[in-house]
């Protein structure tokens, strides 16, 4: 049996190298390499990460500054230009006004959790309807006769939602009687208690 450094087999040893987090460098030339793989991939490769749960960062070859967030963007832009947007017109402006604003944070995590909550509610009905070839016929069907199912699913969303919204709420008027207490008689703030 060959073994790797530290008493360990090849095997555990590439084991453990596959579970651990995958370097992809960007170059300056914008080109993406893999460094698990030792080949240039495109953003439609790193799409494809994303989707089947592969843990990845992204770096700059030259500077290791992290660019996983930007390459991230950059498959949304592509993925909103090209066929069904996601974001309307109207959403994408509300976004970028909360840039900047005392809310921003809270935002965040309201958005962050939400898109969490729909992706369990999403796994959840297809663990449901798993196996089932669909038509708009049969999906009509389908829908009537989980009408319960569905409602017990997004009203437990919408509960959450109306909980998320509820923390927010009183996180904005907790942050506004600090604010007032900084800014005593200031327009907009609540009186000093």
């Amino acid at each position: 049996m060959v073994t790797a450094r530290r008493g360990k087999t090849a095997e555990s040893a590439e084991a453990e190298e596959t579970s651990a987090l995958r370097v992809l460098k960007k170059y300056p030339n914008r080109r993406l390499y893999d460094t698990h793989t030792s080949s240039y991939i495109t953003l439609a490769d790193v799409k494809k990460m994303v989707l089947d749960g592969q843990a990845f960062e992204v770096r700059d070859a030259k500077t290791a500054e992290d660019l996983t967030r930007s390459i991230l963007l950059q498959i949304i832009l592509e993925e909103e230009t090209g066929g069904v947007p996601m974001f309307s017109t109207s959403s994408l402006e509300q976004i970028i006004r909360f840039y900047g604003h005392a809310m921003q944070g809270v935002m965040g995590d309201y958005l962050e959790r939400n898109v969490k909550t729909f992706g369990e509610l999403q796994s959840r009905f297809a663990e449901q309807s798993q196996g089932l070839a669909f038509s708009p016929e049969l999906w009509t069907q389908f829908m009537g006769a989980q009408s319960p199912m569905m409602q017990n699913l997004m009203g437990g969303y919408v509960e959450q939602s109306k909980s998320l919204l509820s923390q927010m709420q009183e996180q904005m008027k907790e942050q506004m009687e600090k604010a007032g207490a900084l800014f005593p008689g200031m327009p907009g703030f609540p009186p000093k208690k």
